[in-house]
């Protein structure tokens, strides 16, 4: 129930804390980490990634960019709208 109350008043703040769980301690929560950055809009996003230095001390890419590597790792930085520099 408090789960709903939370998401309902600050979804944002609700998903970026749920993806900061998800790559907090040891190892990264693939699972979650992919599910909630693949079922956010847009705006949804944007408004994550404004949150996310709050909650997870280092922006929402520099989190995904520690946290995980290759093709992993630059599908979901350009599903945050956030996608890598092309090293070429």
């Amino acid at each position: 129930m408090v789960t709903i109350v939370q998401c309902a008043r600050n979804p944002a703040r609700f998903f970026a804390t749920r993806i900061y769980r998800a790559c907090k301690g040891l190892g990264t929560d693939d699972q979650a980490l992919m599910r909630i950055v693949t079922s956010r809009s847009e705006v949804d996003m944007q408004q994550i990634k404004e949150l996310y230095p709050e909650i997870g001390g280092v922006s929402l890419a520099e989190q995904i960019t520690s946290e995980t590597r290759g093709y992993y790792k630059q599908l979901l930085l350009e599903l945050v709208g956030e996608p890598l520099p092309d090293t070429e």
